[in-house]
């Protein structure tokens, strides 16, 4: 998996002064398009497209400095429709504009070509199942909410404690099914899964009963579903777990995620310095 990744960053280099199509890179790196953006934002720490927009304004701004043509031409060949758009988006990066670099040379930021590489650690196994399940519902209050790549999300955090605790309580007693109990889901995240879009969260349960007045229904269709488990110094072992999920099982098993929520059901000990953790994933074998 991680050769073909490198593979498609090799096609991004040569194509950065033309038009790149994720469906093509999906194709390269013998995946799906959903698998190949969820994969590299959790192994690069940065959405796809982010990644592709640094890579151009690095190599437009060594051609800003060298002074190869005209500003506008030079933001043409990077994909901006006009001075002004490359101007915004050269500014946002490298904190000056192409036309105060070129004068003064400044300095500017630079993103370095990014490679893939597995790190076996072998200190430990990852522990999974992979089950089919039929159509379910998750139930509970719902709210959308920015994605937050590193640290916590306040946005989250507020509105969990703004949810009654007479409210989870009745909500508890539904949970007929796994994963039990209260689950945090989160689901319809954009594609890019850039900083700042918003996705639904959900705090519920995943149940088969009605729902009750003043709640939300998530209905998931049946699929196939990685479940992994975790215990250890809350959040690190959460943390590592995401982490490791993507950066090893993926890259070494033959599966991929599929569209779907991702479900995340914690217990936390009585003085929550740690915790006992299930991730659900939605995933699809790898067509070989």
């Amino acid at each position: 998996m991680l050769e073909r990744l490198n593979q498609a960053l090799e096609y991004i280099e040569h194509r950065l002064d033309q038009r790149i199509d994720a469906a093509e890179l999906a194709r390269i790196a013998a995946t799906s398009e959903y698998h190949l953006r969820r994969m590299f934002s959790a192994l690069a720490g940065m959405p796809l497209s982010e990644y592709i927009r640094r890579r151009r304004l690095t190599v437009a701004g060594a051609e800003v400095l060298a002074g190869r043509g005209s500003l506008l031409e030079t933001g043409v060949r990077y994909g901006y429709g006009s001075g002004e758009a490359f101007a915004r988006a050269f500014r946002a990066m490298h904190g000056v504009g192409p036309g105060e670099a070129r004068r003064d040379g400044a300095a500017l930021v630079s993103q370095p070509r990014l490679t893939f590489r597995l790190t076996v650690e072998g200190s430990s196994s990852m522990r999974y199942r992979v089950v089919d399940r039929p159509d379910f519902s998750v139930v509970g209050p719902m709210t959308r909410v920015p994605l937050v790549h590193s640290g916590p999300n306040q946005a989250i955090i507020d509105f969990v404690r703004g949810i009654d605790p007479r409210v989870l309580e009745r909500l508890e007693k539904l949970s007929d099914q796994e994963p039990r109990g209260i689950v945090a889901v989160c689901d319809d995240l954009d594609p890019s899964r850039a900083e700042g879009t918003e996705l639904d969260y959900y705090q519920g349960v995943v149940t088969s009963a009605a729902a009750p007045e003043d709640t939300a229904v998530l209905a998931v269709p049946a699929g196939t579903w990685a479940v992994f488990t975790t215990s250890g110094p809350a959040p690190q072992a959460i943390q590592e777990l995401w982490r490791d999920v993507f950066t090893e099982w993926f890259p070494s098993n033959p599966y991929r995620s599929r569209p779907g929520p991702e479900i995340l059901r914690t217990d936390m000990s009585a003085d929550r310095s740690r915790a006992d953790a299930e991730l659900w994933l939605p995933v699809e074998r790898e067509q070989l």
